[in-house]
């Protein structure tokens, strides 16, 4: 790769990076259920519970998927098997109203969130450009280098999610694209949405590590399908600055991603969890920390002298006991062999502990 990426992308004056504050996602997708007045209350309430960004994934069935060819496939696989319509129909049923487009941006924009989306046709990108700042590109798209390349020309920050892809898949489509537009963050993903407690052994979060290395600087993230916090909490303790799941008021209604979505009251658990994770990270440095500098002295053991000794006496090891507390200026237990054979300049009595100051020179 010869172009750098931006070490942090702006969205809607939001900055994101490394050292930034994690970005939530509420991926909204298909649970608006075909109404959008239920679009608009869900954009409220991830509002409320903590979501940055509320997105939604515009296409048109026909121009995403083949009815031929899934009907062609026989058995429907994976979280497929349980829809009871045809995969065509279904993604019929769950595709945005582009008409919807400019109530969903004011909602948003009255909510305090941002809106963007996943567009899944080279034209949608060009007619809903007017109304997002960014853009993400769903995994199933990773191979489709058009698109990519098409979306990095509009000169906005795009975000790659690469589930059920390989790196060099990845390498080609941040390559082709990150020369074109720099403003790019890349999620890891895996693409299985069973919401299966065996899929946690597939999330895969050290590939954040991989990417660190092959795309440094670049902002991360992950976008995730399991139940619970440990793969958010993971994924930013390894430097993932941007999280995305999706999000419905009940994991219960009938449709293709509310049970893998998470409700209110866990994205507000999330969003915490994450912000107290935030805070204990730190910077690296090691040192004693403000809160500690008590436990110093009352942890940590000092030299004290154990029976009464008189001044300009030679110190012995059997004068000596090393105990808590540690009193600033008392001399601390590795130098105790510097003490042997020293002389006190004043008597001290038992338990006192000894500073350089009560030594003679």
């Amino acid at each position: 790769m010869n172009y750098i990426p931006d070490k942090n992308i702006i969205i809607n004056k939001k900055k994101i990076g490394l050292n930034e504050p994690t970005y939530f996602i509420a991926d909204i997708a298909a649970n608006h259920d075909g109404e959008l007045s239920r679009a608009i209350e869900l954009i409220n309430k991830a509002a409320e519970a903590g979501a940055d960004a509320a997105k939604f994934q515009h296409f048109k069935a026909e121009t995403i998927v083949s009815d031929t060819g899934f009907k062609n496939l026989g058995n429907k696989f994976s979280h497929q098997g349980k829809w009871k319509k045809s995969v065509f129909e279904v993604y019929k049923s769950a595709s945005v109203n582009n008409d919807w487009t400019p109530f969903l941006k004011e909602a948003c924009d009255k909510a305090g969130i941002t809106f963007f989306t996943s567009p899944y046709d080279i034209d949608i990108v060009d007619s809903i450009d007017k109304f997002v700042p960014a853009y993400k590109v769903g995994s199933g798209d990773i191979t489709w280098i058009e698109i990519i390349k098409h979306i990095a020309k509009k000169n906005k920050p795009y975000i790659i999610a690469s589930g059920a892809s390989s790196l060099d898949d990845v390498k080609r489509a941040v390559n082709e694209s990150i020369g074109i537009n720099s403003q790019i963050a890349l999620l890891q993903c895996n693409t299985n949405y069973t919401a299966s407690l065996e899929n946690f052994k597939y999330i895969q979060l050290n590939v954040l590590e991989t990417y660190k290395k092959h795309f440094p600087g670049m902002v991360l993230g992950l976008s995730d399908h399991t139940l619970g916090h440990s793969t958010v909490l993971g994924a930013v303790s390894l430097g993932a600055r941007i999280i995305e799941k999706h999000f419905t008021d009940d994991v219960k209604r009938e449709g293709p991603d509310h049970a893998f979505s998470m409700d209110p009251l866990s994205w507000k658990e999330m969003v915490s969890r994450t912000r107290e994770l935030e805070n204990s990270l730190g910077n690296g440095v090691k040192k004693v920390e403000e809160n500690e500098l008590e436990t110093i002295i009352l942890q940590r053991r000092s030299i004290r002298l154990n029976k009464d000794i008189k001044a300009n006496v030679p110190l012995k090891k059997e004068d000596l006991i090393v105990l808590r507390p540690c009193p600033n200026q008392s001399i601390k237990p590795y130098e105790i062999n510097k003490v042997i054979g020293k002389k006190l300049k004043n008597p001290l009595k038992n338990g006192s502990h000894i500073t350089w100051n009560d030594i003679s020179s």
